[in-house]
């Protein structure tokens, strides 16, 4: 697969003189749903800030379709690689939903066809159509964090970064974000780097994983191949899924014979399913003896 973003020893340092990422390297891949956990502190929302280039390394470089950003004008950057923060309100700046989206495009200097049509398929990307005339501060707190997308979604971007989209969100509105970034993603095409520290989301929706800690990525890979060790996750300020916990004690404290742990439901229903199986295939060949 092609390496759309590719992140080489990177080190940041901010003015008060904290050391942020300590040589950070991370391969992103084209087309793919990239997850990148670590607890509070491990470097996660730094390391996004240079995947457009909002923050600049110490040393280090990111290198965005086999050039490092600095050959590229900062517009371009952006319109290539677009980033939605973790709080709507360090994001949203116009008066209605319609001028928020449209300022991405009106800075383009594109014609006002072009900016109403890219406006008009973003909030439809979004399912916020409707809302186009709404003022920003009469939207509830998850129709904020999806204007932020469309926002972003009306620029074309190649990649879209996310911090956090889902925090503050109750289960429906994490549903309707989830369902969204995954149709940008299989649908449109779109490269999704998913910054959080919800893990139950990763195995259900992200295909890799990247783990920082203390301004590195610490571990990449799988969610198969990453939830695999619960003593490693927790020295990293992680746990597993929740799915995954029960289906460890089950094996670790009930001694039911689990190869690999579940995931998701899916998964832990066929497992479980199989061992019933098991069971009863082997009581019922011993009624027959």
């Amino acid at each position: 697969m092609t390496i759309k973003i590719k992140v080489e020893g990177l080190i940041h340092k901010y003015p008060d003189g904290t050391r942020a990422l300590m040589g950070a390297n991370l391969d992103v891949r084209e087309g793919e749903f990239l997850a990148i956990l670590g607890a509070n502190g491990s470097g996660k929302t730094t390391l996004l800030k240079h995947l457009n280039g909002l923050l600049k390394p110490v040393s280090g470089s990111v290198i965005l379709d086999s050039k490092t950003l600095s050959a590229f004008k900062p517009s371009e950057v952006f319109r290539k690689v677009g980033m939605v923060f973790q709080d709507p309100n360090d994001q949203l700046i116009a008066p209605t939903v319609e001028e928020d989206v449209a300022f991405g495009p009106t800075n383009l200097n594109l014609g006002y066809d072009e900016i109403m049509s890219r406006v008009n398929n973003a909030l439809e990307l979004v399912k916020m159509k409707e809302f186009a005339k709404k003022a920003i501060h009469a939207l509830s707190y998850g129709q904020s964090k999806r204007i932020c997308i469309a926002g972003i979604l009306a620029m074309q971007p190649e990649v879209i970064i996310l911090d956090e989209p889902t925090s503050g969100l109750d289960p429906d509105g994490v549903k309707t974000i989830m369902k969204i970034l995954n149709d940008l993603n299989k649908k449109q095409g779109i490269t999704i780097i998913f910054a959080t520290n919800s893990v139950d989301l990763v195995p259900v929706h992200m295909d890799r994983v990247a783990i920082m800690d203390k301004g590195i990525v610490v571990q990449e890979g799988t969610p198969e191949r990453i939830f695999t060790d619960s003593k490693k996750l927790e020295g990293l300020k992680l746990e597993l899924p929740l799915i995954a916990q029960l289906m460890e004690v089950l094996r670790d404290k009930e001694k039911l014979p689990i190869n690999s742990l579940p995931l998701t439901i899916g998964q832990a229903k066929h497992e479980l399913s199989h061992l019933f199986n098991r069971e009863n295939n082997i009581q019922h060949a011993g009624s027959i003896e």
